[in-house]
C-alpha cells in the first residue's frame, strides 16, 4: 500500500537492499555505531491498566530483543489518556498504565525518558525503545541459511484466550455456546486468559541477548499478523533464496479446542491468528538451537520449541506442513 511512496534511504542494515522492513531501524551512526529502534504501542485487551502498561512496554521492547539484542539504552513513552472517562477513572486508570510500563522497562534495565501524551477516546500506551551497539553485537535480519530450524520462544494463542476471556465476562451466545457444548469450561478459560497474560507481560529479554551467543542467523517477533504471516515476511527479507517450513504449533492449552470448535475461526491452526507481545522466532542451526533452547529454559524457567526449518526455495514462501503437530502448553504453577 505504501511500496510507492518511496520510504526511507536504502541504508537500513540487515534488510533487503536496505530497505524499511520486519522490526526495527538499523543504522549505521555518524560516529561509526550501530542505532537499532522501533516503536509500537497497545490497546486495551486486558482489564487491568497496570498490566496493559507492562505488556504495552514487552510489546515495544521485543522488537529490540528480535535483533539479537539484551540491552535497551532508553525509552520514550506515548501515551493516550482517555477523554471519555471521568476526572477520576481518567487518573487512576493512566497513572496505573503508566506505573505497568515504568515497571517493565525498569525490569528490562532500561529507563523512561520522554514521551509525548494526548488524549483520545481509548486509553492507549506504548513507545519508542532505542539501543546503541557495535557490529557483532547484534543479529541482522537477513542471514537464515538451508538447513537452518526455526525457534519460537512463546506460545501462540493469545488472541483466543482474550477473547474466550471477553465471552465469558459479557455472557456472549459464544461463551454459552462453548459452554452448552462443554467445549471448554469457566476454570479452563480463567487458566487460558492467565496463561496468555502471563505471556503477554512476560520479556523476551533474555530470549534476544542469548542469540548472538547462539550463532542464531536471522529472527524476529511473533505479533499481529500471527506466525504464518511473521514468518513470510521474515523469508521476503533474506539474502538467500529461501523458505521456511512449519512442523509444529505450540498453543497455549485449549485453545486449540476453541478454534475446532468453529465457534469462531480466529485462523490459530492456519497461522494468521494474531499475537500481541508473542515469542521471538529465530532461524539458528539445529545444533545451537538446541542449546539456546535448554539455556533459555534454564533462565526464564518457560520452554522454547524447534517448530519448523529453513529450506531452499526461489519462491521464499513461509508454510505449514500439511501434517503439523499442536503442542498443548499447560500454565506452570
Amino acid at each position: 500500500m505504501l511500496s510507492d511512496l518511496n520510504l526511507g534511504d536504502g541504508q537500513n542494515l540487515g534488510t533487503t537492499n536496505g530497505r524499511i522492513a520486519l522490526d526495527c531501524s538499523v543504522r549505521h551512526t555518524r560516529q561509526g555505531h550501530v542505532c537499532i529502534s522501533t516503536t509500537d504501542f497497545f490497546f486495551p485487551l486486558v482489564d487491568s491498566p497496570y498490566l496493559q502498561g507492562r505488556i504495552g512496554a514487552a510489546n515495544v521492547l521485543s522488537d529490540l530483543y528480535a535483533e539479537g539484542v539484551g540491552d535497551c539504552d532508553f525509552v520514550l513513552m506515548l501515551l493516550a489518556a482517555c477523554r471519555d472517562m471521568n476526572e477520576d477513572e481518567r487518573t487512576i486508570c493512566t497513572k496505573e498504565m503508566v506505573k505497568g510500563f515504568n515497571d517493565a522497562c525498569l525490569e528490562a534495565g532500561t529507563s523512561v525518558t520522554g514521551g509525548q501524551t494526548v488524549l483520545n477516546p481509548w486509553p492507549v500506551i506504548g513507545g519508542v525503545a532505542t539501543t546503541i551497539c557495535s557490529e557483532g553485537e547484534y543479529v541482522k535480519s537477513d542471514g537464515a541459511q538451508v538447513g537452518d530450524v526455526v525457534v519460537l520462544t512463546k506460545p501462540l494463542g493469545t488472541q483466543v484466550a482474550v477473547n474466550v476471556h471477553e465471552w465469558r465476562v459479557r455472557q456472549t451466545p459464544k461463551w454459552q455456546e462453548l459452554s452448552k457444548r462443554s467445549i471448554i469450561s469457566l476454570e479452563q478459560a480463567e487458566d487460558m486468559m492467565h496463561a496468555a497474560v502471563c505471556s503477554m507481560s512476560r520479556l523476551n529479554r533474555h530470549a534476544g541477548s542469548l542469540m548472538v551467543k547462539h550463532h542464531a542467523h536471522a529472527g524476529t517477533d511473533v505479533t499481529g499478523f500471527g506466525i504464518l504471516g511473521h514468518a513470510q515476511n521474515l523469508m521476503d527479507n533474506q539474502a538467500a533464496e529461501v523458505g521456511m517450513e512449519l512442523h509444529t504449533l505450540p498453543c497455549i492449552a485449549n485453545t486449540t479446542k476453541v478454534e475446532e470448535s468453529g465457534v469462531l475461526d480466529f485462523r490459530l491452526l492456519k497461522g494468521y491468528s494474531a499475537e500481541t507481545s508473542g515469542g521471538l522466532m529465530i532461524c539458528m542451526k539445529e545444533e545451537d538451537a538446541v542449546a539456546y533452547c535448554k539455556e533459555l529454559e534454564d533462565i526464564d524457567e518457560e520452554p522454547a520449541w524447534i517448530i519448523g526449518r529453513v529450506v531452499e526455495d526461489p519462491n521464499r514462501k513461509a508454510s505449514i506442513v500439511d501434517d503439523f503437530k499442536t503442542l498443548e502448553v499447560e500454565m506452570k504453577a
